[in-house]
């Protein structure tokens, strides 16, 4: 479900109306976060560690109104509930596009996760099979603990959907150690929202 933002009176329908106008709208920035305790639940309970940084991730932007913003032609909208369109790998080394139903509840996240990878990874190509605008687009890049990231982005269609990226987990003194890049459309959210975001990550992998 969603419902339509009034822009007319929103306290950033000035900064909507300026950073709609640019080529590039999108800004973004890296950051680390401590996953030493989330890591070791994980471990402890049995649970794969990306699903659930994604769930907690998928948690944290769901707590953020910004974040469920999405432009559709003039408009905005505000979605219920987003999504998780996390990249799936394969044996092969190609990639899928899933759609991970998000859920507050644990187990019917991981479920919901679980049934998306078997899909993806039975299939073929990148299974972009259709256009979701309430949804994040997640990627893990597990092999390199990267201190920047940019994206490929098409200028001709519209988009507005975050994309967050989890990088290399490291130990460094004792803890683990990622970096997640946060991109954004600057028309519907700043850098106070992005801060948000990284503190109620952050919050929840210390819980």
């Amino acid at each position: 479900m969603r419902s339509e933002l009034d822009i007319s009176t929103w306290n950033r329908k000035e900064h909507f109306e300026f950073f709609s106008k640019f080529e590039e709208p999108f800004f973004g920035m890296a950051v680390n976060v401590d996953c030493t305790l989330a890591y070791k639940k994980s471990k402890e309970e049995g649970m794969s560690f990306f699903l659930y940084y994604l769930y907690l991730a998928s948690r944290a932007v769901n707590s953020i109104e910004n974040f469920k913003y999405r432009i559709s032609g003039e408009k905005v909208f505000i979605y219920d509930k987003i999504n998780a369109s996390a990249t799936i790998s394969r044996e092969d080394n190609t990639f899928g596009f899933s759609n991970i139903i998000h859920d507050d509840d644990l187990k019917v996240f991981l479920q919901n996760a679980e049934n998306e990878i078997a899909r993806v990874r039975f299939g073929s190509g990148l299974m972009l099979d259709e256009i979701r605008l309430n949804e994040v687009h997640y990627s893990a890049i597990p092999w390199v603990n990267f201190t920047s990231l940019s994206h490929s982005r098409s200028f001709t269609g519209q988009d507005s959907c975050p994309k967050i990226s989890f990088g290399k987990c490291i130990s460094d003194n004792g803890k683990k150690i990622m970096p997640v890049s946060i991109h954004a459309h600057h028309a519907l959210m700043d850098g106070y929202h992005i801060g948000l975001f990284v503190e109620k990550f952050q919050a929840l992998l210390n819980d």
